[in-house]
């Protein structure tokens, strides 16, 4: 079976960045739904290295999270403040990723999510080849740093963000080839990359097999797992053009969980957590709970022991 957690920025970015669910709220309610843990988006008003500094404000966190009998999946770290594509000097935000690993390390944290920060439209600044060493240079000195804090790596590739490209994903994994450094798989940007080459500069690159086809040839690379539904579209920005894939709860879009499930089991992340992401979906907090009823059939579908 499956542990099963749910991405905590879900109630604090977004629809929910006038009105984000306090973290003690959304533990409780986690707890009351059956979830055995959740990944930590650690920036305000959640649990952030900025707000606790110290270790035992840290470790009132790890005693919070017992109380509920909840463990954390990963952190989703707040890097979307730094420069890595557009700066030859990427100092500041490789500080930045170490005072986070340091903060994952604290909360006994195992994984840490990256993406590569600024938006595809940054070509028309950074030429592409200039980005690919920029990124993959930063990417490996950070691997590094996570490894020295017990931590893996996971890169999370999306249309909001430059590479996203299928071909772009192999370029990079290549690049900084270490087995602690993997892809974050997300069903929705898994399907807006591969089958509909949502943001792709120039040309769009999309597979025949489409995300089943992705799934497979990333096996062996793919090191943490989200789940969540797409209707094709992107999330809307605050001047209402795409943004990043939109993250429908389950059964509102186009994803077919019973053709895409046996493939993402055939596939060994190092753990056994999946997790759902409903970022940006406005009504979040309401969704939660028909959200973990669906991955509970999964996980009794596809996961549950046989009886002999």
């Amino acid at each position: 079976m499956k542990r099963i957690s749910i991405g905590s920025w879900a109630y604090t970015i977004g629809p929910y960045g006038d009105k984000p669910v306090d973290f003690e709220t959304v533990c409780t309610k986690l707890a009351e739904l059956g979830f055995d843990g959740l990944e930590l988006g650690g920036f305000p008003p959640h649990p952030n290295p900025d707000d606790l500094t110290s270790a035992e404000q840290r470790q009132q966190v790890v005693e919070q999270m017992k109380r509920h009998g909840l463990e954390f999946s990963g952190l989703a770290a707040n890097l979307w403040g730094e420069n890595l594509i557009d700066t030859d000097d990427p100092s500041k935000y490789i500080a930045e990723f170490k005072k986070n690993c340091e903060f994952s390390r604290d909360l006994g944290i195992k994984g840490i999510r990256v993406d590569t920060v600024q938006p595809p439209t940054i070509f028309d600044k950074v030429d592409p080849d200039t980005a690919f060493k920029r990124v993959t240079s930063t990417f490996a000195t950070c691997n590094e740093i996570a490894k020295d804090h017990g931590l893996y790596m996971t890169w999370e590739f999306e249309p909001g963000f430059a590479f996203n490209k299928p071909s772009d994903l192999f370029r990079i994994l290549d690049a900084v080839d270490d087995t602690n450094f993997g892809v974050l798989y997300d069903t929705s940007h898994g399907h807006m990359v591969a089958e509909v080459g949502a943001r792709q500069p120039g040309e769009k690159e999309v597979l025949a097999g489409g995300q089943i086809e992705l799934i497979q040839r990333l096996n062996g690379r793919i090191n943490h797992i989200h789940l969540i539904d797409s209707d094709n579209s992107c999330h809307k920005d605050e001047n209402g053009e795409d943004e990043t894939s939109m993250h429908l709860p389950f059964g509102e879009g186009l994803v077919d969980f019973d053709a895409v499930v046996p493939h993402l089991a055939a596939i060994d992340p190092g753990h056994d957590w999946w997790t759902i992401d409903l970022c940006f979906w406005p009504d979040a907090w309401d969704a939660t709970a028909s959200c973990k009823a669906f991955m509970d059939k999964l996980n009794e579908r596809y996961f549950a022991p046989s009886v002999s």
